[in-house]
């Protein structure tokens, strides 16, 4: 059976649905017969490649809210993700478009280390205030993986997998998902948000439990 989850580098609520659908697949029987795959998705598609504005800067703005009370919105998501053992710290971190991240990704999935590198990029945008749009910094998360030095450069020089991860926002959108996280449970069930732990672990049973073969 195979779970695709679409979701961005910086989404707050893709992180803490990492977390809560790894503790359903925990406590899953047939664990062992699950592939999980991550798709990407851009949410902002427009930021610059190398940010100068802080998260906390952006979402001021975009929601018309002063630096006190975008910190205070912020502050409910790193509640939850506490919750999930997650320490978030990324009001500061640089803003920046994902699209090189995702690519990175890419190579990744290629190589068997696509949920490592995810989890070292998550680490370092949430936990690290790292901005993801830094080379050094996607060079460092690739490294700590395992990835090949060589062929991480040519990706970061390159537009090596941009088509893959145009494709997976256009799968998507024609799901009809207009938001991350994101997951399709074998190509069948959708379920949209990081939602609890138990509603995971239901759907992992009813999929199975309905699958054919």
């Amino acid at each position: 059976m195979r779970i695709e989850i679409w979701a961005d580098v910086v989404c707050p609520w893709c992180y803490i649905g990492k977390r809560r659908l790894e503790r359903a697949l925990e406590g899953f029987e047939h664990r062992d017969q699950v592939e999980v795959v991550y798709r990407s998705y851009e949410l902002d598609p427009f930021a610059p490649e190398v940010g100068t504005e802080t998260t906390v800067q952006v979402l001021g703005r975009k929601f018309g809210a002063d630096e006190a009370g975008t910190r205070s919105m912020m502050a409910r998501a790193d509640e939850v993700a506490a919750a999930e053992g997650l320490q978030f710290a990324h009001a500061e971190a640089i803003h920046a478009r994902t699209l090189t991240a995702h690519r990175l990704l890419h190579l990744a999935k290629e190589r068997d280390l696509q949920h490592e590198l995810l989890e070292e990029l998550l680490a370092a945008y949430f936990t690290r205030a790292e901005s993801l749009g830094d080379h050094d910094v996607l060079r460092r998360a690739a490294a700590a993986t395992g990835l090949d030095a060589a062929e991480v450069d040519r990706v970061l020089a390159g537009s090596d997998y941009r088509d893959a991860v145009l494709e997976d926002v256009a799968q998507a959108r024609a799901y009809g998902s207009s938001g991350v996280p994101f997951y399709v449970v074998d190509g069948r069930f959708g379920i949209s948000g990081a939602q609890p732990t138990e509603l995971f672990a239901q759907a992992l049973e009813q999929a199975w439990s309905t699958r054919e073969g």
